[in-house]
């Protein structure tokens, strides 16, 4: 990898440690501020601070106690970290947009990573919904790691055709 290339991914990579550091923080204040399962209301009837622990995936996805569940959510966080740095390193493109979405996820990923290393589950705290209907808690980590994919996603439409996967 040369310097020049290094240069152009830099503030992604910047972007990334910023999401992990939001991401801890925000943990760290929940963990200071609230007792598990306690519920600050913040726009009633909208939106709360919740204090809820993730043992499983996404939206407690696998969540459950069985022992095999905590080393299998490492090895799949750390296989995607290296998969996201590989695709950092070996991609053509030029599409800021690719490089942004990537960062994201890679921030996001290390965050819920890193809860998984020291928590073995991850932290969530946000909570909105409506009436009696509740989208699931998620946090920072989970945030980016969704509009990051859809910054990818809108790269890979902008860059498919018919005929195959053009190099943006």
């Amino acid at each position: 990898m040369n310097t020049g290339y290094f240069k152009r991914i830099y503030p992604f990579l910047v972007v990334s440690a910023l999401v992990i550091m939001v991401d801890q923080a925000t943990k760290y204040m929940v963990l200071s501020a609230l007792s598990l399962h306690e519920i600050r209301p913040v726009i009633p009837g909208l939106f709360n601070l919740i204090y809820v622990t993730n043992t499983g995936a996404a939206f407690g996805f696998l969540a459950g106690s069985e022992k095999w569940r905590h080393l299998f959510f490492m090895s799949i966080g750390i296989a995607a970290l290296g998969g996201l740095v590989y695709l950092l390193v070996v991609s053509r493109t030029r599409d800021p947009l690719f490089f942004w979405g990537l960062s994201l996820i890679l921030g996001g990923a290390s965050g819920n990573l890193i809860d998984r290393v020291l928590r073995k589950h991850v932290i969530d705290f946000l909570d909105f919904y409506i009436g009696s209907y509740h989208w699931p808690a998620f946090n920072i980590a989970d945030s980016a790691i969704t509009v990051g994919g859809i910054m990818l996603a809108v790269h890979l439409l902008r860059h498919t055709s018919s005929a195959g996967v053009q190099d943006g």
